[in-house]
Protein backbone atom coordinates (compact mmCIF):
# COMPACT_ATOMS: atom_id res chain seq x y z
CA UNK A 1 0.00 0.00 0.00
CA UNK A 2 1.15 3.23 -0.92
CA UNK A 3 2.04 5.77 1.72
CA UNK A 4 -0.17 8.17 0.08
CA UNK A 5 -3.24 5.97 0.10
CA UNK A 6 -2.84 5.44 3.67
CA UNK A 7 -2.70 8.97 4.68
CA UNK A 8 -6.06 9.45 2.44
CA UNK A 9 -7.58 6.79 4.55
CA UNK A 10 -6.50 7.61 8.13
CA UNK A 11 -7.35 11.29 7.01
CA UNK A 12 -11.04 9.86 5.81
CA UNK A 13 -11.22 7.84 8.98
CA UNK A 14 -10.53 11.03 10.77
CA UNK A 15 -13.11 12.99 9.37
CA UNK A 16 -15.84 10.64 9.01
CA UNK A 17 -15.25 10.19 13.17
CA UNK A 18 -14.77 13.65 14.41
CA UNK A 19 -17.81 14.76 12.08
CA UNK A 20 -19.93 11.30 13.73
CA UNK A 21 -18.89 13.41 17.18
CA UNK A 22 -19.84 16.95 16.64
CA UNK A 23 -23.40 15.42 14.90
CA UNK A 24 -23.90 13.49 18.05
CA UNK A 25 -23.11 16.93 20.74
CA UNK A 26 -24.98 18.85 18.38
CA UNK A 27 -28.23 16.47 18.69
CA UNK A 28 -28.11 16.02 22.73
CA UNK A 29 -27.13 19.98 22.70
CA UNK A 30 -29.49 21.68 20.50
CA UNK A 31 -31.80 18.93 19.72
CA UNK A 32 -31.79 17.50 22.58
CA UNK A 33 -31.79 13.88 21.96
CA UNK A 34 -31.20 11.73 24.65
CA UNK A 35 -27.27 11.11 24.49
CA UNK A 36 -24.99 9.17 26.60
CA UNK A 37 -21.45 11.11 27.43
CA UNK A 38 -19.73 7.85 27.57
CA UNK A 39 -20.51 7.50 23.08
CA UNK A 40 -19.49 10.77 22.66
CA UNK A 41 -15.74 10.31 24.33
CA UNK A 42 -15.83 6.96 22.83
CA UNK A 43 -16.38 8.33 19.30
CA UNK A 44 -13.70 11.27 20.15
CA UNK A 45 -11.65 9.20 21.49
CA UNK A 46 -11.41 7.09 18.41
CA UNK A 47 -10.89 10.28 15.74
CA UNK A 48 -8.30 10.94 17.84
CA UNK A 49 -6.84 7.57 17.69
CA UNK A 50 -6.93 7.89 13.06
CA UNK A 51 -5.49 11.26 13.63
CA UNK A 52 -2.79 9.74 15.60
CA UNK A 53 -2.34 6.82 12.75
CA UNK A 54 -2.39 9.94 10.04
CA UNK A 55 0.07 11.40 11.62
CA UNK A 56 2.51 8.46 12.14
CA UNK A 57 2.23 7.54 8.47
CA UNK A 58 2.05 11.83 7.31
CA UNK A 59 5.53 12.41 9.26
CA UNK A 60 5.16 16.22 9.39
CA UNK A 61 5.21 19.00 11.82
CA UNK A 62 1.86 20.61 11.47
CA UNK A 63 0.10 17.33 11.97
CA UNK A 64 1.70 16.03 15.60
CA UNK A 65 0.77 19.95 16.77
CA UNK A 66 -2.14 18.74 15.84
CA UNK A 67 -1.39 15.53 17.78
CA UNK A 68 -0.29 17.20 20.37
CA UNK A 69 -3.52 19.34 20.94
CA UNK A 70 -5.52 16.32 21.33
CA UNK A 71 -3.42 14.68 23.54
CA UNK A 72 -3.06 18.24 25.50
CA UNK A 73 -7.00 17.94 25.72
CA UNK A 74 -7.20 14.51 26.70
CA UNK A 75 -4.95 15.12 29.33
CA UNK A 76 -6.29 18.20 30.67
CA UNK A 77 -10.11 16.32 30.90
CA UNK A 78 -9.15 13.01 32.55
CA UNK A 79 -5.96 14.29 34.56
CA UNK A 80 -7.08 17.60 35.70
CA UNK A 81 -4.22 17.82 38.96
CA UNK A 82 -1.46 16.32 36.67
CA UNK A 83 -2.40 18.74 33.39
CA UNK A 84 -1.37 21.51 35.72
CA UNK A 85 2.04 20.83 36.15
CA UNK A 86 2.29 20.22 32.37
CA UNK A 87 2.72 24.11 31.78
CA UNK A 88 6.19 24.12 31.94
CA UNK A 89 6.39 22.85 28.82
CA UNK A 90 4.49 25.66 26.65
CA UNK A 91 6.64 27.70 29.16
CA UNK A 92 9.81 26.54 27.67
CA UNK A 93 9.18 26.55 24.08
CA UNK A 94 7.67 30.67 24.37
CA UNK A 95 11.09 31.01 26.65
CA UNK A 96 13.13 29.74 23.27
CA UNK A 97 10.95 31.27 20.62
CA UNK A 98 11.72 34.97 22.89
CA UNK A 99 15.03 34.32 21.98
CA UNK A 100 14.80 34.04 18.38
CA UNK A 101 13.04 37.48 17.88
CA UNK A 102 15.79 39.81 18.27
CA UNK A 103 18.54 38.18 15.69
CA UNK A 104 15.61 37.16 13.34
CA UNK A 105 14.29 40.95 13.28
CA UNK A 106 17.76 42.65 12.87
CA UNK A 107 18.80 40.37 10.34
CA UNK A 108 15.97 40.40 7.95
CA UNK A 109 15.39 44.23 8.76
CA UNK A 110 18.57 45.10 7.94
CA UNK A 111 18.32 42.70 4.31
CA UNK A 112 15.18 43.84 3.75
CA UNK A 113 16.02 47.70 3.99
CA UNK A 114 19.93 47.76 3.06
CA UNK A 115 19.23 45.33 -0.26
CA UNK A 116 16.21 47.61 -1.27
CA UNK A 117 17.17 51.17 0.28
CA UNK A 118 19.38 51.87 -2.73
CA UNK A 119 16.55 54.33 -5.42
CA UNK A 120 18.80 55.32 -7.89
CA UNK A 121 19.53 52.03 -8.72
CA UNK A 122 15.32 50.68 -8.34
CA UNK A 123 13.92 54.05 -9.32
CA UNK A 124 10.78 54.97 -9.65
CA UNK A 125 9.50 51.12 -9.66
CA UNK A 126 10.65 50.83 -5.82
CA UNK A 127 9.44 53.69 -4.58
CA UNK A 128 6.05 52.88 -6.00
CA UNK A 129 6.10 49.39 -4.97
CA UNK A 130 6.84 50.04 -1.36
CA UNK A 131 4.36 53.61 -1.50
CA UNK A 132 1.75 50.40 -2.36
CA UNK A 133 2.98 47.93 0.12
CA UNK A 134 2.45 50.67 2.77
CA UNK A 135 -0.69 51.74 1.81
CA UNK A 136 -2.35 48.03 1.49
CA UNK A 137 -1.13 46.36 4.60
CA UNK A 138 -2.10 49.42 6.89
CA UNK A 139 -5.36 48.54 5.41
CA UNK A 140 -5.58 45.03 6.22
CA UNK A 141 -4.47 46.32 9.90
CA UNK A 142 -7.30 48.28 10.19
CA UNK A 143 -9.38 45.49 8.76
CA UNK A 144 -7.96 43.41 11.08
CA UNK A 145 -8.26 45.61 14.00
CA UNK A 146 -11.72 46.37 13.35
CA UNK A 147 -12.76 43.08 13.21
CA UNK A 148 -11.68 41.70 16.52
CA UNK A 149 -13.13 44.74 17.70
CA UNK A 150 -16.11 43.80 16.82
CA UNK A 151 -16.30 40.13 17.28
CA UNK A 152 -14.55 40.08 20.77
CA UNK A 153 -13.58 36.45 19.77
CA UNK A 154 -10.92 36.55 22.91
CA UNK A 155 -13.51 38.18 25.42
CA UNK A 156 -14.20 35.64 28.51
CA UNK A 157 -11.72 32.93 28.09
CA UNK A 158 -10.52 33.38 31.53
CA UNK A 159 -13.05 33.23 34.47
CA UNK A 160 -12.84 35.60 37.08
CA UNK A 161 -10.90 34.09 39.83
CA UNK A 162 -8.17 33.38 36.83
CA UNK A 163 -8.37 36.97 35.69
CA UNK A 164 -7.70 38.41 38.85
CA UNK A 165 -4.29 36.57 38.74
CA UNK A 166 -2.77 36.04 35.87
CA UNK A 167 -4.17 39.62 34.27
CA UNK A 168 -3.42 42.60 36.05
CA UNK A 169 -5.16 45.70 34.25
CA UNK A 170 -2.28 47.60 32.38
CA UNK A 171 -1.45 51.00 33.96
CA UNK A 172 -2.34 54.31 31.89
CA UNK A 173 0.84 56.24 29.98
CA UNK A 174 0.96 59.08 29.00
CA UNK A 175 1.75 60.38 25.17
CA UNK A 176 5.39 60.68 25.61
CA UNK A 177 5.47 57.80 27.40
CA UNK A 178 4.66 55.89 24.95
CA UNK A 179 6.68 58.12 22.14
CA UNK A 180 10.38 57.34 24.79
CA UNK A 181 9.54 53.58 24.47
CA UNK A 182 9.65 53.86 20.81
CA UNK A 183 13.71 54.67 20.90
CA UNK A 184 16.15 52.73 22.43
CA UNK A 185 19.03 53.80 24.78
CA UNK A 186 20.62 50.63 25.00
CA UNK A 187 20.37 47.95 22.00
CA UNK A 188 21.51 45.56 24.46
CA UNK A 189 18.62 46.34 27.29
CA UNK A 190 16.16 46.52 24.44
CA UNK A 191 17.37 43.31 23.40
CA UNK A 192 16.86 41.89 27.02
CA UNK A 193 13.89 43.35 27.80
CA UNK A 194 12.31 42.60 24.80
CA UNK A 195 11.13 45.74 23.29
CA UNK A 196 10.25 44.60 20.24
CA UNK A 197 10.02 48.28 18.74
CA UNK A 198 13.32 49.53 19.56
CA UNK A 199 15.06 46.71 18.07
CA UNK A 200 13.56 47.20 14.74
CA UNK A 201 14.17 51.26 14.88
CA UNK A 202 17.70 50.23 15.92
CA UNK A 203 17.77 47.84 12.98
CA UNK A 204 16.13 50.33 10.40
CA UNK A 205 18.69 53.19 11.27
CA UNK A 206 21.54 50.73 11.12
CA UNK A 207 20.45 49.83 7.91
CA UNK A 208 19.94 52.91 6.17
CA UNK A 209 23.30 53.81 7.36
CA UNK A 210 24.96 50.35 6.12
CA UNK A 211 22.91 50.98 2.56
CA UNK A 212 25.17 54.92 2.37
CA UNK A 213 28.46 52.94 2.41
CA UNK A 214 29.87 51.84 -0.79
CA UNK A 215 29.68 48.82 -2.20
CA UNK A 216 32.78 47.20 -0.67
CA UNK A 217 32.00 48.67 2.63
CA UNK A 218 28.55 47.43 2.93
CA UNK A 219 28.92 43.77 1.73
CA UNK A 220 30.44 42.30 4.34
CA UNK A 221 27.99 43.40 6.62
CA UNK A 222 25.37 42.84 4.84
CA UNK A 223 26.46 39.24 3.71
CA UNK A 224 26.92 38.85 7.75
CA UNK A 225 22.97 40.25 8.33
CA UNK A 226 21.95 37.01 5.18
CA UNK A 227 23.95 34.77 7.49
CA UNK A 228 22.68 35.53 10.48
CA UNK A 229 19.15 35.52 9.19
CA UNK A 230 19.53 31.70 7.53
CA UNK A 231 20.59 30.80 10.87
CA UNK A 232 18.15 32.14 12.53
CA UNK A 233 15.55 30.26 10.18
CA UNK A 234 16.99 27.08 11.14
CA UNK A 235 17.14 28.14 15.02
CA UNK A 236 13.54 28.56 14.68
CA UNK A 237 12.95 25.17 12.70
CA UNK A 238 15.42 23.33 15.52
CA UNK A 239 12.72 24.95 18.33
CA UNK A 240 9.75 24.08 16.22
CA UNK A 241 10.16 20.62 16.36
CA UNK A 242 9.22 21.16 20.58
CA UNK A 243 5.86 23.09 19.32
CA UNK A 244 4.18 19.75 19.82
CA UNK A 245 5.13 19.71 23.62
CA UNK A 246 4.59 23.22 24.52
CA UNK A 247 1.25 22.84 22.28
CA UNK A 248 -0.14 19.91 24.77
CA UNK A 249 1.26 21.42 27.81
CA UNK A 250 -0.65 24.43 26.95
CA UNK A 251 -3.85 22.53 26.24
CA UNK A 252 -3.94 20.55 29.07
CA UNK A 253 -3.23 23.47 31.25
CA UNK A 254 -6.73 25.78 29.70
CA UNK A 255 -8.82 22.61 29.59
CA UNK A 256 -7.85 21.57 33.14
CA UNK A 257 -8.47 25.02 34.39
CA UNK A 258 -11.35 26.05 32.02
CA UNK A 259 -13.02 22.82 30.43
CA UNK A 260 -14.19 22.68 27.14
CA UNK A 261 -14.96 26.23 26.73
CA UNK A 262 -11.30 27.33 26.35
CA UNK A 263 -11.78 25.99 23.03
CA UNK A 264 -14.90 28.05 21.99
CA UNK A 265 -12.56 31.71 21.27
CA UNK A 266 -10.48 29.75 19.07
CA UNK A 267 -13.03 28.80 16.72
CA UNK A 268 -14.64 32.22 16.87
CA UNK A 269 -11.19 33.50 16.18
CA UNK A 270 -10.92 31.06 12.88
CA UNK A 271 -14.56 32.74 11.88
CA UNK A 272 -13.48 36.12 12.47
CA UNK A 273 -10.28 35.60 10.45
CA UNK A 274 -11.65 34.34 7.37
CA UNK A 275 -14.44 36.70 7.50
CA UNK A 276 -12.21 39.51 7.60
CA UNK A 277 -9.91 38.24 4.85
CA UNK A 278 -12.87 37.91 2.46
CA UNK A 279 -13.82 41.26 3.65
CA UNK A 280 -10.41 43.01 2.88
CA UNK A 281 -10.52 40.90 -0.59
CA UNK A 282 -13.77 42.75 -1.89
CA UNK A 283 -13.22 45.70 -0.29
CA UNK A 284 -9.29 46.52 -0.69
CA UNK A 285 -7.84 44.30 -3.59
CA UNK A 286 -10.80 44.00 -5.76
CA UNK A 287 -11.20 48.21 -5.97
CA UNK A 288 -7.37 48.40 -6.97
CA UNK A 289 -7.94 45.77 -9.81
CA UNK A 290 -10.69 48.29 -11.12
CA UNK A 291 -8.89 51.36 -9.82
CA UNK A 292 -5.89 49.74 -12.28
CA UNK A 293 -8.00 48.95 -14.81
CA UNK A 294 -6.89 45.51 -14.63
CA UNK A 295 -8.93 42.46 -16.49
CA UNK A 296 -10.18 41.14 -13.44
CA UNK A 297 -11.53 37.70 -14.80
CA UNK A 298 -8.37 36.99 -16.45
CA UNK A 299 -6.41 38.06 -13.75
CA UNK A 300 -8.36 35.52 -11.27
CA UNK A 301 -7.72 32.98 -13.51
CA UNK A 302 -3.96 33.69 -13.79
CA UNK A 303 -3.76 33.48 -9.61
CA UNK A 304 -5.67 30.48 -8.71
CA UNK A 305 -2.63 28.32 -9.75
CA UNK A 306 -0.19 29.82 -7.24
CA UNK A 307 -2.62 30.87 -4.88
CA UNK A 308 -3.99 27.32 -4.62
CA UNK A 309 -0.29 25.99 -4.20
CA UNK A 310 -0.07 28.99 -1.27
CA UNK A 311 -3.31 27.45 0.52
CA UNK A 312 -2.43 23.67 0.57
CA UNK A 313 0.97 24.04 1.22
CA UNK A 314 0.39 27.29 3.80
CA UNK A 315 4.17 28.34 2.26
CA UNK A 316 4.90 31.45 0.23
CA UNK A 317 8.30 30.46 -1.32
CA UNK A 318 6.10 26.96 -2.06
CA UNK A 319 4.37 29.32 -5.01
CA UNK A 320 6.43 31.69 -6.02
CA UNK A 321 7.84 30.26 -9.03
CA UNK A 322 4.40 29.41 -10.46
CA UNK A 323 3.28 33.25 -9.31
CA UNK A 324 6.52 34.23 -11.61
CA UNK A 325 5.54 32.64 -14.34
CA UNK A 326 2.08 32.99 -14.66
CA UNK A 327 2.66 37.28 -13.72
CA UNK A 328 4.98 37.09 -16.93
CA UNK A 329 1.93 35.64 -19.10
CA UNK A 330 -0.32 37.56 -17.59
CA UNK A 331 1.21 40.73 -19.00
CA UNK A 332 3.41 42.06 -16.36
CA UNK A 333 7.67 42.65 -18.08
CA UNK A 334 9.74 40.65 -16.44
CA UNK A 335 12.04 42.77 -15.43
CA UNK A 336 8.83 44.18 -12.53
CA UNK A 337 7.84 40.52 -11.70
CA UNK A 338 11.67 39.67 -11.09
CA UNK A 339 11.75 43.31 -8.31
CA UNK A 340 8.39 43.02 -7.11
CA UNK A 341 7.43 39.69 -5.57
CA UNK A 342 10.49 38.93 -4.30
CA UNK A 343 10.32 42.64 -2.44
CA UNK A 344 6.28 42.08 -2.04
CA UNK A 345 7.72 38.90 0.03
CA UNK A 346 9.44 41.45 2.92
CA UNK A 347 6.39 44.65 2.74
CA UNK A 348 3.65 42.76 1.60
CA UNK A 349 2.27 40.34 3.48
CA UNK A 350 -1.38 41.39 3.58
CA UNK A 351 -2.78 38.04 4.88
CA UNK A 352 -0.34 38.23 7.85
CA UNK A 353 -0.41 41.56 9.09
CA UNK A 354 -4.41 41.33 9.03
CA UNK A 355 -3.89 38.56 11.41
CA UNK A 356 -1.27 39.64 13.04
CA UNK A 357 -3.40 43.14 14.28
CA UNK A 358 -6.14 40.01 15.27
CA UNK A 359 -3.97 37.70 17.27
CA UNK A 360 -3.01 40.47 19.02
CA UNK A 361 -6.00 41.70 20.46
CA UNK A 362 -7.51 38.15 21.11
CA UNK A 363 -4.33 37.66 23.32
CA UNK A 364 -5.36 41.01 25.43
CA UNK A 365 -9.28 39.73 25.69
CA UNK A 366 -8.24 36.26 26.39
CA UNK A 367 -6.46 37.42 29.33
CA UNK A 368 -8.73 40.29 30.36
CA UNK A 369 -6.85 43.43 29.82
CA UNK A 370 -8.09 46.12 28.41
CA UNK A 371 -6.19 48.31 25.51
CA UNK A 372 -7.41 52.21 24.93
CA UNK A 373 -7.23 52.74 21.08
CA UNK A 374 -3.79 54.99 21.49
CA UNK A 375 -2.08 51.44 22.95
CA UNK A 376 -3.53 49.38 20.01
CA UNK A 377 -2.23 51.59 17.40
CA UNK A 378 1.32 51.70 19.16
CA UNK A 379 0.85 47.28 18.78
CA UNK A 380 -0.02 47.97 15.00
CA UNK A 381 2.61 49.84 14.43
CA UNK A 382 5.35 47.83 16.00
CA UNK A 383 3.52 44.34 14.02
CA UNK A 384 3.79 46.52 10.94
CA UNK A 385 7.17 46.98 11.62
CA UNK A 386 8.37 43.72 12.69
CA UNK A 387 6.64 41.78 10.23
CA UNK A 388 8.97 42.54 7.61
CA UNK A 389 10.82 40.09 6.07
CA UNK A 390 9.93 37.06 7.97
CA UNK A 391 8.15 35.31 5.28
CA UNK A 392 10.38 32.42 4.46
CA UNK A 393 10.12 30.99 8.43
CA UNK A 394 7.53 28.62 9.36
CA UNK A 395 4.87 30.04 11.89
CA UNK A 396 7.02 33.21 11.94
CA UNK A 397 3.82 35.32 12.28
CA UNK A 398 3.88 33.12 15.69
CA UNK A 399 7.70 34.23 16.55
CA UNK A 400 7.15 38.00 16.06
CA UNK A 401 3.33 37.58 17.93
CA UNK A 402 4.88 36.86 20.77
CA UNK A 403 7.45 39.88 21.05
CA UNK A 404 5.08 41.77 20.31
CA UNK A 405 2.78 40.66 22.99
CA UNK A 406 5.89 40.38 25.33
CA UNK A 407 7.00 43.91 24.81
CA UNK A 408 3.64 45.35 25.59
CA UNK A 409 3.92 42.80 29.31
CA UNK A 410 0.59 40.49 27.75
CA UNK A 411 0.54 37.25 29.07
CA UNK A 412 2.10 34.38 26.85
CA UNK A 413 0.02 31.21 27.76
CA UNK A 414 -3.09 32.48 24.90
CA UNK A 415 -0.45 32.74 22.60
CA UNK A 416 0.10 28.83 22.92
CA UNK A 417 -4.01 28.09 22.51
CA UNK A 418 -3.52 29.92 18.87
CA UNK A 419 -1.09 26.71 18.20
CA UNK A 420 -3.92 24.41 17.62
CA UNK A 421 -5.78 26.10 15.05
CA UNK A 422 -2.13 28.07 13.63
CA UNK A 423 -2.43 26.00 10.25
CA UNK A 424 -6.07 26.85 9.54
CA UNK A 425 -5.28 30.66 9.72
CA UNK A 426 -1.59 30.03 7.97
CA UNK A 427 -3.14 28.69 4.74
CA UNK A 428 -5.28 31.39 4.48
CA UNK A 429 -3.03 34.46 5.47
CA UNK A 430 -0.36 32.63 3.11
CA UNK A 431 -2.99 32.43 0.23
CA UNK A 432 -4.00 36.22 0.60
CA UNK A 433 -0.26 37.15 0.69
CA UNK A 434 0.32 35.43 -2.62
CA UNK A 435 -3.12 37.05 -4.00
CA UNK A 436 -1.97 40.25 -2.66
CA UNK A 437 2.15 40.19 -4.23
CA UNK A 438 0.92 39.06 -7.62
CA UNK A 439 -1.69 42.17 -8.02
CA UNK A 440 0.79 44.37 -6.55
CA UNK A 441 3.58 43.32 -9.45
CA UNK A 442 0.36 43.75 -12.08
CA UNK A 443 -0.58 47.17 -10.66
CA UNK A 444 3.14 48.17 -10.52
CA UNK A 445 3.37 47.05 -14.26
CA UNK A 446 0.09 49.22 -14.92
CA UNK A 447 1.66 52.54 -12.88
CA UNK A 448 4.32 52.42 -14.81
CA UNK A 449 2.84 52.20 -17.87
CA UNK A 450 4.37 48.78 -19.20
CA UNK A 451 1.40 46.32 -18.81
CA UNK A 452 0.77 44.18 -21.75
CA UNK A 453 3.60 45.79 -23.55
CA UNK A 454 5.61 43.34 -23.51
CA UNK A 455 4.82 39.98 -24.85
CA UNK A 456 5.21 36.94 -22.58
CA UNK A 457 8.37 34.17 -23.57
CA UNK A 458 7.57 31.22 -25.14
CA UNK A 459 8.56 29.36 -22.24
CA UNK A 460 6.71 30.91 -19.88
CA UNK A 461 3.32 30.47 -22.08
CA UNK A 462 4.27 26.67 -22.08
CA UNK A 463 4.43 26.51 -17.96
CA UNK A 464 1.44 28.19 -17.42
CA UNK A 465 -0.15 26.08 -20.17
CA UNK A 466 0.98 22.28 -18.17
Amino acid sequence: MKISDSQSKFLFLFLLLAGLTAVLWALGRYGHVPMSAGVLLNTWRASTLAFLAYAFVRRSLTSWIIVGMFAGIEIGHDFPHAAIQLQVLSTIFLRLIKTIVAPLIFGTLVVGVAGHANLKQVGRMGIKALIYFEAVTTLALFIGLAAINISQAGAGVLRQEITASTAPPAPPEKASDIILKVFPENIAKSVAEGQVLQVVVFSIIFAVALALLSESQRRPMLEFCESLSQVMFKFTNIVMLFAPFGVAGAMAYAIAKMGFDALRPLAHLLATLYAALLVFLLCVLLPVMLLARLPVKRFLKAVVEPVSIAFATASSEAALPRAMETMVAFGVPRKIVAFVLPTGYSFNLDGSTLYLSMAAIFVAQAAGIHLSFGQQLVMMLTLMLTSKGVAGVPRAMLVILSGTVDSFHLPMWPVMMLFAVDQLMDMARTATNVLGNCLAAAVVARWEGEFGKEAPSATALDAVAQ
